[in-house]
């Protein structure tokens, strides 16, 4: 309990006679509300709040309370108040046992003793207005001339018929190492990460990439080591030397800023993070568009690093398609194996670890709005740039913004702001189209922006306590990244195909003819 609370409670102990309960006197929208301590786990200052698309109006959203995700409901809207701004006064009730919620207050006045016999029934017009959710009424008691006594259980009934307590599990055991779905691994197609380095396009097969990630707030800097090392980082008790593709390619060099990323490759028997301007897209792309590096350029050994180009949008965009295994080869980089093994004599038994576990999911983080949320890896085709232009479809949902023709097959596309509900806005330079397959359909989900693909352990993946309304199967699950104060709303992207004629793949049955002529 804390201490503010603890002090309060003591002295009220103190003063109280035999047989009184404790109650804890709270402000909203001006009136006075008592409630049974009992019930109360603690009170809190307002904590970090993650919103939840498609929640009832009541919730404010999300919170991390020591490794607990728990919803926050507004009091004021529940009982019918204005909302207003929360200040240095406001106050959060954490009510419950097995399903903990938390409730915004005004202001915590104090903690009472009560007689239960001083509390009288409510009646008349404010008994009809009130009794659904006040079970009775304190008169001229600490100072105020009334109180009303709050039911919480009556309240939370009213409001939510079917909020389910927490209920902690594991995921599907599917391995997610690829962007890759089972029945196309035998496909004439090659899996690309694409990632900008001074305005030049460049890729790496994705099979050799572990994860893609933010730039921590400290790197280490090797002693000895190459130029083109930037330093070493942790990433989960990891030690990884941070090379400067910058500097190994002798391009200009910059400072690192929030687009920044970090390409997590293995790297023989150990793993290091390539520094990049930023992550643009995961590609999908046909053999028959990807060259061998023409000899003039390769004969010398200087270029070796570089071992194929994929010819895009007809051969107006080219892509260089990076060889992980060569980028060590360089003459230029004789010092960097050294850092590289001894992050590998580090890690040794994390790699083994993980070889011989499947304690660990990746998620796709990407941003809508202030939220970040993501989308387990085994059901992400692709990552692509939203075009210039859509091709509308008549009669469609508000949230259809078109048709798109991805190598030579018509991909619909959902505005994935307005699908949530979230206010639209327009497009950016940062914004992706997140291809899934979704009932033998390939649809397409406009987000903000592609953040990182992280690792996580399952153990961090909880259902989320939103167990009602629209969000509860939509945003079934939450990542409870603790350390880094961040909470990732998953996204099962199935169920936005459900429903009475709502869904992508509904519509999309509709328009089927329509899509046709289009291609």
């Amino acid at each position: 309990m804390p201490e503010e609370m603890l002090e309060s409670s003591e002295e009220a102990l103190l003063d109280a006679a035999p047989g009184t309960r404790q109650y804890v006197i709270f402000l909203v929208g001006g009136e006075v509300f008592a409630v049974d301590m009992e019930p109360i786990k603690e009170i809190i200052r307002m904590p970090a709040i993650v919103r939840v698309p498609l929640a009832p109006s009541s919730m404010e959203g999300l919170f991390n309370l020591r490794a607990e995700v728990l919803p926050m409901m507004s009091l004021r809207c529940m009982l019918g108040f204005a909302r207003q701004e929360h200040c240095d006064s406001t106050r959060a009730l954490i009510i419950g046992s097995e399903q903990p919620l938390g409730f915004i207050v005004d202001r915590v006045a104090s903690v009472i003793g009560v007689d239960p016999g001083v509390i009288e029934s409510i009646k008349g017009r404010e008994a009809k207005k009130r009794a659904s959710f006040v079970s009775g009424v304190i008169k001229e008691l600490g100072g105020f001339p009334l109180i009303m006594v709050l039911d919480f259980a009556r309240l939370i009934s009213q409001e939510f018929n079917d909020i389910a307590r927490i209920a902690h599990t594991g995921n599907p055991d599917v391995p997610a190492d690829q962007f890759l779905s089972v029945e196309e691994e035998g496909s004439d197609e090659m899996q690309l990460v694409s990632f900008a380095v001074a305005g030049q396009e460049y890729a790496i097969d994705i099979a050799q990439v572990q994860e893609i990630v933010q730039v921590p707030e400290r790197i280490v800097q090797a002693p000895n080591s190459s130029a083109h090392v930037a330093g070493l980082i942790t990433l989960r008790e990891r030690v990884l030397p941070l090379v400067s593709l910058r500097s190994l390619f002798n391009l200009p060099a910059r400072s690192m800023d929030e687009s920044s990323r970090i390409v997590v490759i293995t790297c023989g028997a150990g793993a290091m993070g390539l520094l990049t301007d930023n992550v643009a897209e995961v590609l999908r792309v046909p053999n028959s568009i990807i060259d061998d590096v023409p000899r003039l350029l390769a004969k010398d050994g200087k270029l070796n690093e570089i071992g194929q180009i994929c010819r895009l949008s007809g051969g107006a965009r080219l892509v260089s398609i990076i060889i992980a295994d060569n980028l060590f080869q360089n003459a230029q980089l004789d010092s960097a194996p050294d850092t590289c093994e001894i992050a590998s004599e580090q890690t040794d038994a994390d790699l083994a670890d993980e070889d011989s576990t499947d304690d660990e999911q990746q998620i796709v983080v990407f941003r809508l709005g202030d939220g970040e949320f993501g989308a387990l890896i085994e059901s992400v085709q692709e990552i692509v740039r939203v075009p210039e232009e859509l091709t509308q479809v008549p009669k469609a949902p508000h949230f259809f913004e078109g048709v798109i023709n991805l190598r030579g097959s018509v991909l619909p596309v959902i505005d994935q702001r307005k699908r949530l509900g979230l206010p639209v806005r327009e497009r950016t330079d940062r914004q992706r189209i997140v291809v899934l397959l979704l009932d033998g359909v390939r649809t397409g989900f406009i987000v903000d922006a592609v953040i990182e693909v992280l690792k996580v352990s399952k153990s961090a993946i909880s259902e989320s306590p939103c167990s009602f309304a629209k969000s509860s199967k939509v945003l079934g699950q939450v990542v409870n990244l603790e350390q880094q104060k961040r909470l990732v709303q998953l996204i099962d992207f199935a169920c936005l195909s459900e429903g009475e004629g709502e869904g992508a793949c509904v519509f999309m049955e509709s328009v089927e003819p329509s899509l046709t002529e289009i291609q």
